[in-house]
């Protein structure tokens, strides 16, 4: 199934999906040496973004959440994909610079996605390439 959006950052890239129902903060709140969420309270604690396709709905905190994820991908733990709801200038600036595909607003929202779903993005075409089924969310 394709689920269309908006292309924020180019390239494609595939992976499982790991999908956050709240947003999600790159400083402080995900280890850059090894890729780990280790940001308290957050639902997915202790899960590696390494070579997933992570949705959440946008990224919040400093401006400095743009070189956590270069960081990621310097060190060979960024994501192979970030998909928002609604991209902001810290996340998609990242996403940039990291070389990271990157779309949002798609057609479905992203809690109907199911966690662990193969998928591949396309930041050039604006698209996702779904292989599952959607969840009630």
């Amino acid at each position: 199934m394709h689920i269309s959006g908006r292309g924020i950052s180019r390239g494609r890239g595939n992976g499982r999906l790991l999908v956050s129902p709240v947003p999600i903060s790159f400083l402080s709140g995900v280890d850059p040496e090894t890729g780990m969420i280790v940001e308290k309270g957050h639902p997915l604690k202790g899960s590696s973004i390494t070579g997933r396709v992570l949705a959440f709905p946008y990224g919040k905190g400093s401006t400095v959440g743009s070189y956590v994820l270069y960081a990621l991908s310097r060190n060979g733990h960024a994501p192979a994909a970030i998909i928002n709801t609604d991209a902001e200038a810290i996340i998609a600036t990242g996403a940039i610079i990291s070389g990271i595909p990157m779309i949002d607003r798609l057609t479905v929202p992203i809690t109907r996605l199911a966690d662990g779903t193969m998928v591949t993005v396309d930041g050039d075409r604006g698209e996702i390439e779904y292989d599952g089924t959607l969840t009630d969310s």
